[in-house]
């Protein structure tokens, strides 16, 4: 279905005055989001093996792995917040 000129008309009038209004709500429904659903998948997995690691060395009283299954959850995390984050 196709608009008519007069429609077509106050839809451009409507979006002028809601660029005008608030330019930052104009600019991101102009970009959009940027998701990254791969990010968030990964990150997601990251965070969970880390988490994993890290309750292994917790019981195998092994240092080294501890720390390292923390800083793979941290990094995972990160990933998986910045996957999800709207474009700006």
């Amino acid at each position: 279905m196709t608009l008519s000129d007069d429609e077509r008309r106050k839809l451009e009038q409507l979006e002028q005055e809601l660029a005008a209004a608030d330019p930052e709500l104009d600019q991101k429904l102009q970009t959009g989001l940027a998701r990254r659903p791969a990010a968030v998948v990964y990150g997601a997995m990251a965070a969970a093996s880390g988490l994993i690691f890290l309750m292994a060395g917790l019981i195998t009283n092994q240092l080294l792995l501890g720390v390292m299954g923390f800083l793979l959850m941290i990094g995972g995390t990160y990933q998986f917040r910045r996957g999800r984050r709207q474009r700006r």
